[in-house]
C-alpha cells in the first residue's frame, strides 16, 4: 500500500473539503505477546510513506540488533512511545495512530498482548469497528489470542481479520496456515483470514472487504 499525495496550491480548499467528507475506519491490532501487532502497524505506515525521514533515521540507530547486516529497522518502535516500552521491547499502553489514504481515513489502536495489560486492550477495542487478530505461525492460537477474540466479540466488533503472521518463519507452508485458520474461525463466520510476512510489505487490505494472501506464498 502506498499513498503519496500532491496538492496544487489552488486546490487546497477543495482538498480539505474532500478530506472532511472521507469516511473513517477505527481498527485495532490484538493478539498474544510478540505476535507482531506493533510491527504490522509500523509496516503499514512505512508502506504508505507516512513516516518522516527523522523518524526513520532514529529507527535506523535503534534498529533490531539481530537484523541482517545490521540494516533492518524495527518498525515496532514507531508505536512504542513509553520509555519502558522501548527498554523492555513490549507494548504496555494503547498507542493510537492516525493516517489517511486517497479513499478514507483511519485511526488504529495498537493494544498490548500481555495478560496483565488486558484492560488496556479493552480500552482500545471499545471504539473499534474492525479488529486484526494476529497469530504467530510458529506458536499457533494461544490463551491470550482467544481472550482478545472473545473481548472483541463481547464489545460488538463484527468485522475481524485473522492475520496468520510470520509465515516466512515457517517457509510459507500452507499446512501451517490451514491448521490455524479453521480453529480460529470456529464460531466467527465473519472472520477474513490472511497470511502475512513479518519482514515484507503488509498484504492487509484495510477496508472491510476480504483480504488477500501474501503474494510471496505460492498457494
Amino acid at each position: 500500500m502506498s499513498y503519496v499525495q500532491s496538492i496544487p496550491p489552488h486546490d487546497i480548499e477543495a482538498h480539505l473539503v474532500e478530506h472532511d467528507n472521507k469516511s473513517i475506519l477505527r481498527f485495532i491490532t490484538c493478539g498474544s505477546v510478540d505476535d507482531g501487532k506493533s510491527t504490522l502497524i509500523g509496516r503499514l505506515l512505512y508502506d504508505a510513506k507516512l513516516i518522516f525521514e527523522d523518524q526513520l533515521a532514529n529507527l535506523g540507530r535503534v534498529g533490531s540488533p539481530g537484523a541482517a547486516n545490521g540494516k533492518e529497522i524495527d518498525l515496532a518502535l514507531l508505536l512504542d512511545g513509553l520509555e519502558a516500552e522501548r527498554e523492555q521491547g513490549i507494548t504496555i499502553d494503547v498507542a493510537y495512530r492516525y493516517f489517511a489514504t486517497s479513499k478514507r481515513k483511519f485511526i488504529v489502536a495498537d493494544t498490548p498482548g500481555h495478560e496483565e495489560y488486558t484492560r488496556n486492550m479493552v480500552t482500545g477495542a471499545s471504539t473499534a469497528d474492525l479488529a486484526i487478530i494476529l497469530i504467530d505461525s510458529r506458536q499457533g492460537i494461544l490463551q491470550q489470542t482467544r481472550r482478545h477474540s472473545y473481548i472483541a466479540s463481547l464489545l460488538g466488533i463484527r468485522h475481524v481479520v485473522l492475520a496468520v503472521n510470520k509465515i516466512d518463519l515457517v517457509d510459507f507452508r500452507q499446512q501451517v496456515y490451514d491448521e490455524i485458520v479453521p480453529s480460529a474461525n470456529r464460531g466467527s463466520p465473519s472472520t477474513s483470514p490472511t497470511a502475512i510476512s513479518r519482514r515484507r510489505s503488509a498484504s492487509l487490505s484495510l477496508p472491510t472487504r476480504p483480504v488477500t494472501k501474501n503474494i510471496r506464498a505460492t498457494w
